[in-house]
């Protein structure tokens, strides 16, 4: 018998989704938060054969799949789950109804699973629950919080993977936040003033701005990225911001600098799959408009 070689998702950007963040599983939820899992398990049987609806972020799991078009696996989607095995059988009939090519899953039971996304090399880890996503930022994943009332993904750029992102404790470090809550606005825009040619550091999801980059830049058969800032930030702060991008050597598409304005309506004619924000505010004010998701980190976010 001639040996196998074991797989590897070495060179892939690997997703890992949570079932809650990839179809719309909230009806079931409820039966599980009234009743317990056995309940919720009989009732994900009993619909194994009717698909489930698409959830928050299927949009954004549909489009970096199709970066897999001519035989070249480029992006890794694994199902990552407090959900239970017999309720898995569901989540993968609805993927291949679909036509999701999603093979890998780790079910848990209720355990948290974040720990598994080391053994992946997760690029990114979406999930409803707060825990699993505070757990996998303490562990360096990037990980954001899906909330599910979002609105589902514009149809409008079926070839475009469309993501923005929030600037301060989510592409960068959280440190000019930390100036800002504790000396005000001056203080802030002084600081970033005199540390305009001063790169800010990586915050938690620079490494999958550098992931998408690189798979903006591999043969796609049509497939591209699009990428925006969308900050609370404005001039002259925003100069800061610029450069740390130019010395990671990353251009995003687009930049809004938006001093304060409200973000929902920017982000709704942007169109984007997702976006990632550390504020709760920008996040609720986004949910009405686009998918959405919270990361929660920086100050802001300290418990």
């Amino acid at each position: 018998m001639i040996p196998r070689m074991p797989a590897s998702l070495q060179g892939q950007l690997v997703v890992a989704i949570s079932s809650r963040a990839l179809f719309d599983f909230e009806e079931e939820n409820r039966v599980f938060e009234a009743a317990d899992d056995r309940a919720y398990m009989q009732l994900q049987l009993d619909r194994l054969q009717h698909e489930a609806k698409p959830g928050v972020a299927f949009s954004l799991v549909n489009k970096l799949l199709a970066f897999n078009a001519g035989g070249t696996p480029r992006v890794e989607v694994v199902i990552l789950s407090r959900n239970d095995p017999v309720s898995g059988m569901r989540v993968f009939r609805s993927a291949q109804h679909y036509g999701l090519p999603v093979q890998r899953g780790v079910f848990t039971r209720g355990q948290p699973p974040w720990r598994y996304l080391r053994p992946l090399n997760a690029n990114l880890f979406l999930s409803t629950n707060e825990a699993d996503v505070r757990s996998a930022l303490e562990a360096g994943v990037p990980a954001a919080r899906v909330f599910p009332q979002s609105a589902r993904a514009s149809d409008a750029h079926p070839d475009q993977v469309r993501i923005a992102f929030d600037g301060d404790a989510v592409l960068f470090s959280d440190e000019a936040e930390r100036v800002f809550q504790s000396g005000g606005l001056d203080a802030f825009q002084a600081h970033e003033r005199d540390h305009w040619d001063t790169p800010l550091a990586a915050g938690p999801f620079q490494p999958l701005l550098l992931a998408l980059h690189r798979l903006q830049h591999e043969p796609s058969h049509g497939m591209r990225i699009r990428t925006a800032l969308v900050t609370a930030r404005s001039a002259p702060a925003h100069e800061r911001a610029i450069r740390t991008l130019m010395n990671w050597n990353i251009e995003v598409d687009e930049a809004m600098f938006l001093g304060g304005l409200p973000k929902g309506e920017f982000l709704r004619e942007f169109e984007p799959d997702f976006f990632f924000d550390d504020q709760t505010g920008h996040i609720e004010n986004a949910v009405p408009h686009v998918p959405a998701g919270h990361v929660a980190a920086g100050i802001r976010n300290v418990t």
